[in-house]
Parts: C-alpha cells; structure tokens; sequence
C-alpha cells in the first residue's frame, strides 16, 4: 500500500524554472498535501495530482512546513477551489500565514532594498512583489514539535527553528522519510 508520493513539479515563475517537490502523505481518512508552491501553481498541482492519480477534490488537509512563498503561496487558491481542506502548521507560523502578521520574508527584503546596489533593486522590487502576492490563508489546525498523525504509515512533526522560526518537518517514521521543506539543502549535506 502506497504511503507517500512525491510531485515532482516544473514550474515557470517569474520567467524562470523552479523545480517543487510538494508531497501527498496518504492515511487512513485523510490525503494530505505537504505545501503547495507559489502564488498561481494551483494549475500545475491540480496537474500534478491527477497525473498521479490523486484527484485534488480527495485532498482534505495541507501541511505548511514554514511561510516562504514557494511553499505557502498557492495556499489560498487550493482552499478557494476545495473548501474541504484544512490548512495546518505550527503555531508560531500561524500569524504569518493568516496575515495577523507581515511575512518575515517580505519584511527583510523591505529592508534590504534600500541597501541593495543600483544594478540589483529593480530584482529586489520584483522579489518584494513576489512576497506580496501570497495571499492569507485560514488556519484550521496547529501542529507542534511531537505530534503525531497516522499519515504515512505514522508521521511525527518535528519542531526546527531556523529557516524561520516556525518551521517545522513531518517524519514518516513508517517509511523512514523525512519532508523537511527548506530545513536541509543538498549542498549542505555532509557538512558541519
């Protein structure tokens, strides 16, 4: 019995590729989405599913690992179009997400442009307008460090702080996976 299963997506943003990998975790009630790219990738995921035989009306909760737009972004769309999803992440994410709060992404980058050299702030105003394009989404549900849920032959949050504050990864203990979001990137792998 399938467990899990990654989409492996190509998307075209901003005039370039982006390469997403957001995750189904199946469980015994529930198919769950682990994010869902940026801002208009709902197109693509709902492709994306149905390639792999997952129609996206089967969909009944989204996990946000943390609030950058290529994970969070297309949030908004999903709910709009399948009002069956319950979004969840962790708490500390949650007023960011809701919009309580500005995005501490779009915060920093404010911040930065006016420091940002001549040759680079027209790439800096198009990345703010990035950020901004993530709409707020409705939190449903809060996950924390040591949850535990029955997806993916048995799936634990764990809480790791750092990319944002409130990031956080689901571990599939029953398959030995770990979908970590932006926690572990390939070129720091093997490093201390």
């Amino acid at each position: 019995m399938e467990r899990y299963r990654i989409l492996p997506i190509t998307e075209c943003y901003d005039g370039m590729e982006h390469r997403l990998h957001p995750v189904v975790l199946f469980g015994p009630e529930d198919v769950v989405l682990v994010d869902c790219g940026y801002p208009g990738c709902s197109s693509a995921l709902e492709e994306a599913l149905t390639e792999a035989g997952i129609r996206p009306e089967q969909l009944t909760k989204l996990l946000l690992t943390h609030q950058d737009d290529d994970h969070v972004g297309a949030a908004f769309e999903l709910v709009q179009r399948y009002p069956q999803i319950r979004v969840a992440a962790s708490r500390i994410e949650r007023p960011y997400l809701t919009g309580e709060k500005k995005n501490l992404r779009l915060a920093q980058a404010e911040q930065l442009q006016e420091h940002l050299p001549e040759d680079q702030k027209a790439f800096g105003l198009q990345f703010c307008e990035r950020l901004r394009a993530v709409r707020p989404v409705k939190m449903d549900l809060e996950v924390e460090g040591g949850d535990w849920f029955p997806w993916a032959g048995g799936c634990r949050v764990l809480a790791t702080p750092g990319h944002t504050s409130g990031s956080v990864c689901y571990l599939a203990e029953g398959e030995d996976a770990l979908f970590a979001g932006d926690t572990l990137f390939e070129e720091s792998l093997g490093r201390t």
